[in-house]
């Protein structure tokens, strides 16, 4: 797609790095068929196709409107219009770009920039673990708006405390760790059942990516700073520590902490370490392979619940990780399908997407759990805490991340 960029963005970083990405767009449309959005609203301009034309108008020098900003805001940044499109648009890059650049020139209206800035500051604060408590005290009393936001009570059980010579790195996150404390202590006791010590450095905190994607670029990029001065002592080459990963278990953080090295790439004190810490992270599911052996003869003879996977768009369009979940679970035994149609589309998550978009966001996860549909004896199981979290304010039937699973299966 030629484009003749304005004289403001000519020669800046997001200016060139737009263009090049513009340049592979060949207008096919391949991707309108896979957009959430563009499925429920039928609308050009809410698909991957108008989105890239209004973005590619403001960097051209038109000025943005109120409109424009609705149809960029309405993206899910779910990248499943990457994995559709044959001519590798690097679309998810690109819509970051266009945000910034439509929301330098398009005031907000008050109340839609406290919610932004109570998000963006909220999730990632100190003060959200005591809130969600008092928030999960209270859950009955909630509006139901707000329960949806609320898990219940969970207990993480015990964290493992034997030392091992392969040891990785797991992020202490934000929301998770408030919301589901036993998706960390499970990853904690699967990796140790396997010979692996999970080590957390208090330090590191949110991966960035919640004030990143709200357009606060330069709060998730402290952030991100943080988070690499906070690993660096462990993973620095020539260090003893013995650390040979950095694992996600949250698919959400990991694809963020993956593009560390891009996001980070133009900061001369930072891009190369950044680049070593977008090396060395992995998603949970990638170390499978290695842990399925380990694992085998430790699994109980209790039955093991069937299984039903929902992979977030995070892992399966935005890590291109596909198919390593259900091949390793079924070759420990369990049964795992996915959903009978659509297991490509968004369920309508997507971080903040879910309070920002509540209506287009309820329908994607209706509409995901139509085609999910859990029998009376199987588990709804996904990979990222939002999704797990949105998915089960609309059924009944447990949603639980694989790692839970699994870590149950090992108790004896």
């Amino acid at each position: 797609m030629q484009t003749t960029l304005a004289p403001e963005y000519q020669g800046t970083p997001d200016g060139l790095a737009a263009e090049a990405i513009l340049r592979k767009c060949v207008h096919c449309g391949f991707c309108t068929a896979t957009c959430p959005t563009y499925q429920l609203l039928g609308d050009e301009l809410d698909g991957p196709r108008g989105r890239i034309y209004l973005m590619k108008q403001v960097l051209e020098g038109e000025k943005p409107t109120r409109a424009t900003q609705l149809h960029l805001d309405r993206c899910l940044t779910c990248r499943n219009c990457e994995s559709t499109c044959p001519s590798g648009v690097d679309y998810g890059h690109l819509v970051d770009i266009g945000r910034k650049l439509v929301d330098a020139k398009v005031e907000r209206p008050l109340a839609e920039k406290a919610v932004r800035w109570a998000l963006k500051e909220g999730l990632p604060s100190p003060l959200f673990a005591p809130a969600m408590k008092i928030g999960q005290m209270l859950r009955p009393l909630l509006p139901a708006g707000l329960q949806n936001k609320v898990p219940a009570k969970q207990d993480a059980g015990a964290w493992p405390t034997q030392s091992h010579p392969h040891k990785v790195l797991m992020l202490a996150g934000c929301a998770q760790p408030s919301m589901s404390p036993n998706i960390d202590a499970a990853t904690a006791r699967v990796l140790d059942a396997a010979g692996i010590q999970s080590l957390v450095v208090p330090k590191s905190g949110c991966c960035g990516a919640v004030k990143f994607h709200l357009n606060d670029q330069d709060g998730g990029m402290a952030q991100m700073r943080a988070n690499i001065d906070a690993w660096w002592p462990l993973i620095e080459p020539g260090n003893s520590s013995g650390v040979e990963a950095l694992v996600m278990n949250a698919s959400g953080c990991g694809v963020t902490v993956k593009e560390y090295g891009h996001i980070l790439r133009h900061d001369p004190a930072y891009a190369a370490k950044a680049a070593r810490v977008s090396e060395l992270t992995r998603d949970l599911s990638e170390l499978l392979p290695e842990l399925v052996p380990a694992l085998r003869a430790k699994l109980s003879d209790r039955p093991k619940p069937g299984l039903v996977f929902h992979p977030p768009c995070t892992l399966q369009h935005g890590q291109k990780l596909r198919g390593g979940v259900e091949q390793h679970l079924a070759d420990l035994g369990f049964a795992v399908r996915l959903a009978a149609n659509e297991s490509h589309l968004c369920c309508g998550s997507a971080g903040t997407y879910s309070v920002l978009n509540p209506e287009l966001s309820y329908q994607l996860r209706d509409r995901k759990l139509g085609n999910l549909q859990p029998a009376a004896n199987e588990v709804i199981i996904s990979a990222n805490i939002g999704c797990i979290t949105h998915l089960q304010s609309g059924t009944n039937a447990a949603v639980r991340h694989w790692v839970e699973v699994l870590d149950a299966a090992l108790q004896v």
